[in-house]
């Protein structure tokens, strides 16, 4: 599994908004410059962000995008599952009862299944108020004499 430049991106452009949170409504163009990502390329992930309503915007002169609620609610495996579709390892895995003719007889099937879940509690487990925390945790060790 492979996370592509649109899951990475949307991951960024959230912790930029979270980051901002206390702004109001943040200029698309303001979090392109800030990550360093084109800001179409940004404008194509908006759509999938906004099927799940993670993002509240305001058009016009002071418009912008903010995240409709606290950091805490968004985990990293919820956004990627909507940039990426599925986070399984293998395709067998994406429906549920498994529909491969060799799942009763696989002798490696235990083996994905259990990637599946560590993949999932763990990336379930990071909120990105968890990536903000881990962030300033870093820049209050990180001095200089």
């Amino acid at each position: 599994m492979k996370i592509s430049t649109k899951g990475r991106y949307a991951i960024r452009m959230l912790i930029d908004l979270a980051k901002h949170q206390g702004e109001g409504f943040v200029a698309l163009k303001d979090i392109a410059k800030r990550q360093s990502i084109s800001k179409k390329y940004l404008e194509q992930i908006v759509p999938a962000l906004n099927k799940l309503n993670i993002l509240i915007t305001n058009r016009g002169y002071q418009g912008g995008y903010k995240l409709a609620d606290t950091p805490d609610k968004y985990t990293v495996g919820m956004i990627l599952r909507l940039t990426e579709g599925s986070l399984c390892p293998v395709s067998c895995l994406e429906q549920s009862p498994n529909q491969c003719e060799r799942s009763s007889d696989c002798p490696t099937l235990f083996v994905w299944q259990g990637l599946y879940e560590c993949i999932n509690k763990y990336l379930d487990g990071i909120t990105l108020q968890d990536i903000l925390d881990k962030q300033k945790e870093s820049y209050v060790n990180d001095y200089v004499i």
